[in-house]
Formats: structure tokens, C-alpha cells, sequence
């Protein structure tokens, strides 16, 4: 559609209503913020028709992803107004049951994908929901909303180069407003247009007035029917201003004399007044419609007031971390075969792949090149590129991705390509994975596999044991097997999950540990422990390398009978009931990590040891871990530095207390 064909098309009459309804609702706002009926808000005033008409641009099936200033999405989206005041006064009536604010949440009713403090992460998730709509051969396209302010975030750059390679169908629009809080874009960025930007990723870009409502419309509708018709993203600067602060209590004493006035005579209300006609409506017909909108405003906002607030309920708050676990499909019972770890890991990807259609794998080099571990080694041959997909090299867009993809009904795995690299993905994951289903209810069907530990001579940025950065962090499952079998069938476990699982696979064991494994789909239960071995006197616990230590300790030092060694295979859920049992029978336990000492899992399961099982226990519990440093490079270096080095003393000094 040409920008005359777009500009002749005749408004939708809900355009205007629209606006007026989110303006009304804006006003009304700060009039409830000064009477204390809510305790903060994010304006969106000046910049409302940017959200309006995106809205009226698309489909009411193609998703949005959302910021502070959106409020018109949700009004344009016909969100419930009631429903989103009590979202705004924390009622369990909202959309997160009191348990986040404004519009930190989405709705996927209304094809809307709410935002979280970190500015930038939506963006990523838009790369995943258009690849989703692609894949699918929907001719949909997806929206994201962006500040001037939150283009200085790495996902910024990340999701615009991931779209503009994959060629997603993504319409970004920078909201330019000129203020990131109280910092001015000239301290932001150093150039004139962000439509200068479009060029160097490869995409279109485009500016428009977006204090316009008629011409937000049209452009935004032609951008829509660009990103559909070519499957390309574009790349789109609404000119505008925010007049109001950041949020209320902020304020605006830092702008220049005058800002504000100027900003005002320019804003879209006067726009719309300037030229009544455009919208096929004249000066008393306007104000009615306004007085109508602030009386709805009214009704529905004092409707959510008289609402009971929340009450603390923690079983309710633990239950909702995590979306409910379908039951596990029947293991197949075919023949055997002798495997390496990195074998049955191939193998669950293989059968995972074949068993869910919906399944896509992301990574670095995990296409033809088959990943560095040749986890995924041929599966791009059999699935094809699109299912097992090598990625630009950027955790934080690719981990969104995941979740995009997720959130339009797909399943995905994401590799990081060794478990160190997690660093420049940490946020995706721990602020938006772990607790999206917390907050809004949405499930998160995204596996994260991370080849870990050390014991290879990688040195200190390749052979960081990261489990206990997830393992604190609600909304996660963290599953850490030790043996081939268990490794396929957790792997397999993990895909059926509706939830965010964080799959740890040992560098050290792909090639060093194998065992007969049962071919076809293979099925195990999360956070149900192993007793390797039975032992009278002390009890290990530990998972992945560990296990292999102890069971070396005791066929070299003739121990068979003394230690009981369990292997806890998950770590989030725990399985303590496995722990309490065996350190009923041995009234010794050693708690056995490979991580550092400080801040490690170990500790969280020797606290719960100390305070479950005191009556039970015969000696201190001792924790064995590896030295509070980084893992050193050389092979003489890292062997004294493991805790590897340090169990045997440990064993030999409890069973003589």
C-alpha cells in the first residue's frame, strides 16, 4: 500500500474513541495519583496516539510487545477497563494478582506481551514471536515498542540484528521522546535520526509525526503491510515528547524553561481539535466524547477500588511459579545401546525433535558445523535449518527469542554455546523466564542447555560451574544428570515441561562416562534422586562430576559398604526426602560440590540438613568444594583447585569422628 493509497483510506472510527478513552483515562490518573488510589504511574500523556494507532494498524492477532507509554495498546486492545484499574491498584482481580505493577504484564487474550524493568528485553521476545508467525507461513507481522532511552541497551542492538538477519516480520517503533528519566538523548546518542540506524542492520526506516493521530495511522499502517508483504522488519522513529516524568514522582524540574509549554501546544489532542474533520467529527462532538470517556473512566476505576486487596497466601504464591506439568508420555521399550553422555544428549535432541513439531533449536554453530560438543551434529540435515537454527552470537536476543517463540505456542531450546557465556543472557533469563508465569499466568516451554565444569584445561572463562546463580532464583528448574540414560530421559523430561529448565551437561563426562542406553523416546521425573551405591556409615550427596569422584574414592580406597552415594540428578526441584532418608540410616553426610565454596548449592542443602535432620545426624556435615578462586588453566593448577582433591580427607576425617 503506497503512502496516498494509506493516507486516503478513510480513519476507523474507533481510532479517535480510542484516544480520547486513553487520554481520558490518563488525565483521570493523576487526579487518583494525588488522592493516593494508586501509588504510581508511568505516563503516557503527549504520546498516546503512537499506541493508539499501532493498534488499529494490526490485526487483532498479531502480537504487541509493550513499554511504560503503551497505555493506548491496552485501551485500543479493549482490555477490560475495571480489570486494568485493578491491575493498577494491585486487586487480584488484575492481570498479576497484586504481584507486579502498571504494566509490567501482558495478556495473550489480547495478543499483548507486557515489559519488565529491564528496558530492551521485549525485543528480543519479538524476534521469536515473528519467527513463530513465519515459521508458521501466517503472513502475520509483531510489534515492539522501544524508547529513545532504552536503544542504548545492548537487546536493542541485539533484536534488530537478529531480525534483520533472519528476515523476521517486526515493525520496531522508537517511541522518541527525548528524555531516558532525566538524561537528554544528546547524552544518549551522537546522530541526528534513529533512520539512520536502519541501513547499517540492513532493514527500512522510517520517521513520522507521533503526535499525529491520522498520520501515526497511516504510517504505521503502511510499515504493518511492509513487515507482512515482505517479511522483513522495519525500523520506524515516532517523533514526539514526554511531558510528563519518567513517572510522577520523578517529575520534570530538570527541563529547560518553557520545554513543556512548547510541548504542549503540539501535542495530539491539540492536533485533533486543529482539524476535527480528519476524523469526521467537529469541536462539541469532541468534548462529549471526552466527558463520556472520563465518566467511564470513573465508573470502572471506582468499581476497582471497592475491591478487596490481596492477602498473603504462600502456598498459592510458591504453586504459581511454575505452570502445571502435563504427564509424562510412556517410555519407549525397545533395544539398547552403548552410549557416551554426549551420545544419549544427541539422542534425547534427536527423538525430541522427531516427538514435538513445534520443538526449534537455537545456538551458535549448532547447524551444519553440529555445535562444539557435536551435541547437534547432523540434526539440521534431518530437521532442516529451520528447526535446528545457528544464531548471530548474542545470548540476550537469542534467550528472548526462545521465549517469544514459547509464548506463541511453540517449544524451544536455546544452547549456550559453553555455561560461562550465560553472563551476557543472565537477565533474559532470570527476570523474564523465571518469572513470567508468576506474574501473568503465561507458561515458558524454554530449555537452556549449558555445557559446564571443569576438568579439561579451559581455564577461567570456559570451566565455571553456574548452576548455583540459577538454583537461587524462583521460577527456575535446574537439572544436572551424571550418566547417559539418565542424561537422555531428563533431557526428553525437560522438553515436556511447561516451564523454564536450566539443563547443566558436564564437559568433562560427553566422552569419558558411557553406559547402555534405551533407544526411543525415554521419559524420567524431575526431582527424583538416584542411590547409586548403599553405605553404612557416611552418605555423599552430589550431582554430575561429583558422583564420578565418589564412586573413583571408593573403589580406589575400598569403600564399598561405608559410602551411600546419592545423586541428586535435579536440583530445582530437590529431592531432600531421598536426602533425609539415607542420613537417617548413616548419621554422617558429606555434601559434595565442584563449585566454590561460597554461595554454592552445597550450602543451601547442608542448611536444610542441619535444621531437617539434627536428631539423626552423628558428626558435623561437611561441605567439599573447590577452592574460592577462579578455575585456573593448567591441568596441575585445576586438579589442586577441584574438589576432587579434597574428598578423600574429608571421608577419612568423618569416619573417624
Amino acid at each position: 500500500m503506497s503512502p496516498k493509497e494509506v493516507m486516503n483510506h478513510p480513519l476507523p472510527p474507533e481510532l479517535l474513541q480510542d484516544f480520547l478513552q486513553t487520554r481520558a483515562i490518563e488525565e483521570k490518573m493523576l487526579i487518583y495519583l494525588r488522592q493516593g488510589k494508586i501509588s504510581k504511574w508511568f505516563s503516557s500523556f503527549g504520546q498516546e496516539a503512537i499506541s493508539v494507532a499501532a493498534v488499529h494498524a494490526l490485526k487483532k492477532d498479531e502480537y504487541i510487545c509493550t513499554m511504560h507509554r503503551n497505555l493506548g495498546v491496552f485501551v485500543a486492545r479493549e482490555v477490560p477497563l475495571m480489570r486494568l484499574f485493578a491491575q493498577f491498584q494491585g486487586k487480584l482481580e488484575g492481570f498479576t494478582k497484586g504481584r507486579d505493577r502498571s504494566f509490567h504484564f501482558g495478556s495473550q487474550s489480547h495478543h499483548i506481551v507486557g515489559m519488565i524493568s529491564h528496558l530492551g528485553a521485549q525485543l528480543g521476545l519479538a524476534c521469536g514471536l515473528a519467527l513463530r508467525e513465519q515459521q508458521l507461513g501466517t503472513g502475520k507481522c509483531v510489534v515492539a515498542f522501544t524508547g529513545d532511552g532504552s536503544t542504548s541497551q545492548g537487546d536493542f542492538h541485539e533484536a534488530l540484528n537478529v531480525a534483520a538477519v533472519w528476515s523476521l516480520p517486526v515493525v520496531f517503533i522508537v517511541e522518541r521522546n527525548y528524555w531516558g528519566l532525566s538524561t537528554p538523548e544528546e547524552e544518549q546518542f551522537k546522530f541526528k535520526s534513529f533512520v539512520d540506524k536502519g541501513p547499517a542492520y540492513g532493514m527500512e526506516a522510517r520517521r513520522f509525526d507521533g503526535n499525529n493521530l491520522a498520520e501515526c495511522y497511516s504510517e504505521l499502517t503502511r510499515a504493518a503491510d511492509y513487515a507482512r508483504k515482505e517479511g522483513k522488519p522495519i525500523l520506524l522513529e515516532a517523533n514526539t515528547f514526554r511531558i510528563r516524568g519518567h513517572e510522577e514522582a520523578s517529575g520534570t524540574k530538570y527541563y529547560p524553561e518553557g520545554m513543556i509549554d512548547t510541548a504542549m501546544s503540539d501535542e495530539p489532542m491539540v492536533k485533533i481539535f486543529q482539524e476535527p474533520d480528519r476524523y469526521a467529527t467537529d469541536e462539541k462532538a469532541l468534548n462529549v466524547a471526552i466527558d463520556a470517556a472520563k465518566a467511564r473512566v470513573d465508573e470502572a476505576f471506582h468499581t476497582a477500588l471497592a475491591l478487596d486487596g490481596p492477602n498473603y497466601d504462600i502456598e498459592e504464591s510458591t504453586r504459581d511459579l511454575f505452570a502445571a506439568v502435563p504427564a509424562l508420555p510412556d517410555s519407549a521399550s525397545g533395544s539398547s545401546r552403548d552410549m557416551r553422555l554426549i551420545d544419549a544428549v544427541h539422542d534425547g535432541l534427536k527423538e525430541s525433535l522427531a516427538l514435538w513439531p513445534e520443538l526449534v533449536f537455537m545456538g551458535q554453530d549448532i547447524g551444519p558445523y553440529g555445535g562444539v560438543f557435536k551435541a547437534t551434529e547432523g540434526l539440521a540435515d534431518v530437521f532442516g535449518s529451520n528447526r535446528v537454527r545457528n544464531t548471530p552470537l548474542c545470548e540476550s536476543a537469542i534467550v528472548g527469542a526462545s521465549l517469544g517463540w514459547s509464548i506463541a505456542g511453540g517449544k524451544a531450546m536455546m544452547e549456550m554455546q559453553f555455561s560461562d557465556f550465560v553472563t551476557t543472557g543472565f537477565n533474559q533469563i532470570v527476570n523474564n523466564l523465571a518469572k513470567l508465569h508468576w506474574r501473568w499466568g503465561q507458561a515458558v516451554d524454554v530449555v537452556v542447555r549449558m555445557p559446564t565444569g571443569a576438568g579439561v584445561a579451559a581455564g577461567p572463562f570456559h570451566s565455571q560451574s553456574t548452576e548455583a546463580w540459577f538454583t537461587h532464583v524462583p521460577g527456575l528448574k535446574v537439572v544436572y544428570p551424571a550418566f547417559p540414560g539418565e542424561a537422555k530421559a531428563l533431557l526428553m523430561s525437560s522438553f515436556n515441561e511447561p516451564n523454564p529448565v536450566l539443563f547443566f551437561e558436564h564437559k568433562a563426562l560427553y566422552r569419558t562416562v558411557r553406559e547402555d542406553v534405551k533407544e526411543g523416546p525415554q521419559f524420567m521425573e524431575l526431582g527424583k534422586a538416584d542411590v547409586v551405591c548403599t553405605g553404612a556409615d557416611i552418605t555423599v550427596v552430589t550431582y554430575g562430576m561429583g558422583v564420578h569422584w565418589t564412586l573413583d574414592l571408593i573403589e580406589d580406597e575400598d569403600l564399598a559398604g561405608q559410602l551411600e552415594l546419592i545423586n541428586l540428578r535435579t536440583l530445582v526441584p530437590l529431592d531432600f526426602s531421598a536426602i533425609r532418608s539415607s542420613v537417617e540410616r548413616t548419621g554422617k553426610v558429606i555434601v559434595l560440590q565442584e563449585d566454590v565454596a561460597v554461595g554454592g548449592y552445597a550450602e543451601h542443602i547442608v542448611s536444610r540438613i542441619a535444621e531437617e535432620c539434627w536428631e539423626a545426624l552423628d558428626g558435623p556435615v561437611i561441605t567439599v568444594s573447590s577452592d574460592a578462586t577462579p578455575v585456573p588453566f593448567h591441568a596441575a593448577l585445576e586438579e589442586g583447585f577441584l574438589a576432587k582433591s579434597k574428598l578423600k580427607e574429608a571421608v577419612q576425617k568423618l569416619l573417624k569422628y
